[in-house]
């Protein structure tokens, strides 16, 4: 894989380079919550800038379904990152339209611009091989040169990502870079204890890479949503809790292979319960109580990580050489129910080794709830594209710079 530094030694002034960020923030109407992915890009944007290239930068952002949605619009993310740059970046309306052509036709050398949601093109996201080939030829006219930086996306097998790299000479971007040798840390001659934390709602998201690591990890600490089935696979009530019965089987077939390999698998020996879900607009209090994991009422649901869990994962992460955490404890966005989660962060904080914030929740609630990022090891910008390297899969995008 070329990285951007053999592209800038060769010389880049005068070039349009096509960088493929992830611009992908969160939203609230056009004010941006967590700026974290554009910040992220800035290195490798900045160096073509400052090396004379014409930069052209494209993104998705959220869901949109292959037509243009100003809800889903790249304009605020564009002004952030001329912010970040502390210079001028154009903005183009469309992708592949009169509007981008103009905008990066209009670029001097060391100039920016950004090209608008590629995901308002169906060609972008089509599983048609044709009609996303169309759209990457369309793309590769307006560029010279393909620099991949877009690690969240480079899962995906979108037009953008994986077949526009095959029409330009190409190169990965300092970000994705830094996440390919930080998942090397995860998967080759990793330093041990090695620990994982995995949190979230759905365990059905998690199978694979759980799979994977009760073959790697020395300790597996599971929380969030996914841990009541694991509590219900081993015989307990879990009340209104969210649950995956369908998962139950193959959730006892881990239990018993984690035990059989060696594998500490922990999980929560008390949760914080309520009758509903909480308010997370008005944050109103949620009055949770504290029960044992194994005596969830009927009618409560599981919301957070307990106490005495909270002290367990903490011993469990602090001889840890090695951490990687993604998914939170809990429902973080709730005061209430944050504890579980910040108390996992604080542990990687204090822990010895190195430590991987990886990505999408986990990110968000490290930002949130107000931890230095610098006090990680890395913070990955893709919680997808992370797990799915470590489940040992082919990742579109970056074979698509291997080549």
């Amino acid at each position: 894989m070329k990285t951007i530094d053999e592209l800038l030694s060769e010389g880049v002034a005068g070039k349009r380079v096509f960088v493929r960020a992830d611009l992908n923030v969160p939203l609230d109407g056009t004010t941006i919550t967590d700026d974290g992915r554009i910040r992220a890009v800035v290195p490798t944007v900045k160096a073509l800038a400052d090396a004379g290239a014409r930069v052209i930068v494209a993104s998705h952002l959220g869901r949109p379904k292959g037509a243009p949605d100003p809800a889903f619009s790249l304009a605020p993310a564009a002004a952030r990152l001329g912010e970040l740059l502390a210079a001028d970046v154009a903005f183009a309306e469309d992708t592949v339209g009169t509007s981008a052509e103009t905008a990066v036709s209009g670029l001097a050398d060391g100039q920016v611009a950004v090209i608008e949601n590629l995901r308002f093109n169906a060609g972008e996201t089509s599983k048609d091989d044709a009609e996303r080939a169309a759209f990457a030829d369309r793309l590769a006219d307006l560029a010279d040169v393909y620099v991949g930086d877009g690690f969240g996306a480079v899962h995906r097998k979108h037009a953008s990502v994986f077949d526009l790299p095959k029409r330009l000479p190409h190169y990965a971007g300092y970000l994705i870079a830094t996440e390919v040798g930080v998942l090397k840390k995860l998967t080759d001659d990793v330093r041990r204890p090695y620990v994982v934390a995995l949190g979230g709602a759905k365990v059905s998201d998690k199978l694979a890479v759980i799979d994977q690591l009760l073959g790697k990890a020395d300790r597996l600490l599971i929380g969030g949503g996914m841990a009541y089935t694991f509590l219900k696979a081993q015989g307990h009530e879990v009340g209104i809790s969210l649950l995956q019965e369908d998962q139950i089987p193959a959730v006892k077939e881990y239990i018993e292979r984690a035990e059989k390999n060696g594998v500490e698998l922990v999980l929560p020996v008390d949760v914080l319960v309520a009758a509903e879900f909480p308010d997370l607009k008005t944050k109103a209090p949620a009055n949770p109580t504290t029960v044992a994991a194994d005596a969830i009422p009927a009618d409560q649901e599981g919301l957070d990580i307990g106490p005495e869990t909270r002290k367990l994962y903490a011993s469990k992460l602090a001889d840890a050489a090695t951490v990687f955490w993604n998914g939170p404890m809990g429902v973080f966005e709730h005061p209430d129910y944050a504890e579980g989660t910040k108390a996992v962060a604080q542990a990687l904080v204090d822990a010895p080794g190195f430590t991987v914030v990886g990505g999408g929740d986990s990110a968000a609630a490290v930002r949130t709830l107000g931890f230095d990022e610098n006090a990680f090891g890395h913070i990955s910008t893709g919680g997808g594209a992370s797990l799915e390297y470590l489940e040992g899969k082919t990742l579109p995008g970056l074979a698509a710079l291997e080549d």
